[in-house]
């Protein structure tokens, strides 16, 4: 079967870098919405913005599946911690993903995806071990061929790659107490962001093989100090290039 990845970022400049690395490229706009369709290596690819929060990056998603025939749905972008031990610039990857503010009690149990009978959605083991091997080969080359020395220094990275439960929802969590209520009813989860678990349940309707990869960038309460922004332009992007680049390579 001849692939077709779909490439979904989490903030327009996440993916800045991802872009750079297509060949024949084109772009798509539907739904006020940009797709570059192009080729990484000899494999095709389609990179989108998803836009922020679960609705806009189900319609992206939905868009990548029927408007360009993807084959296999890559989600990249940050994260908030949940789990402790996790630090910025750790890299986690999706075994499942689970909607945290989803709640249709008492019709049906609290995270539970109405009628599909399911709380979590599983990434796909295939393109989720091929995403952890893509990792593990770059960090065995150090971080700082990624983001380069002073990246590394400014942001103390020493990045573990993770594999676990995400979780999502259309909040922003930045307090302690929310991310305490938010272990204890999913005590699994390492890190919490706004798209993935809906990109998960358009995948798994659809029958699209997915997996979504994190990078921590905070801790999910108020006592983050790292510079949001900056992490985002010198880390965040540059890990995605990094990670897609060689996936592909792998495919």
């Amino acid at each position: 079967m001849t692939r077709n990845i779909g490439i979904l970022g989490a903030m327009a400049q996440e993916i800045d870098e991802v872009k750079a690395l297509l060949t024949e490229k084109t772009i798509v706009k539907i739904a006020n919405r940009e797709f570059v369709v192009g080729k990484i290596g000899n494999v095709r690819c389609v990179v989108a913005f998803s836009k922020w929060g679960k609705v806009a990056a189900t319609i992206t998603a939905t868009l990548l599946i029927q408007e360009f025939a993807v084959t296999d749905l890559i989600f990249i972008g940050t994260a908030g911690a949940l789990a402790d031990g996790l630090k910025v610039g750790d890299i986690v990857i999706s075994k499942r993903l689970v909607q945290h503010d989803l709640d249709a009690r008492p019709i049906i149990s609290r995270f539970e995806l109405p009628l599909l009978n399911r709380v979590y959605v599983d990434s796909n083991p295939e393109l989720t071990e091929l995403a952890g091997k893509a990792v593990a080969n770059l960090l065995d080359k150090g971080v700082d061929k990624m983001v380069g020395e002073e990246a590394v220094k400014d942001f103390n990275l020493a990045p573990t790659l993770y594999f676990g439960d995400i979780a999502s929802g259309d909040q922003f969590i930045n307090s302690n107490e929310k991310r305490e209520e938010i272990l204890v009813l999913l005590p699994d989860v390492l890190c919490v962001e706004m798209e993935g678990a809906a990109v998960a349940q358009v995948c798994l309707e659809f029958g699209t093989p997915f997996t979504v990869i994190r990078t921590i960038s905070d801790t999910a309460d108020h006592n983050a100090r790292v510079d949001f922004g900056k992490f985002i332009v010198e880390v965040a992007n540059a890990y995605s290039r990094a990670i897609i680049g060689e996936i592909v390579r792998l495919v």
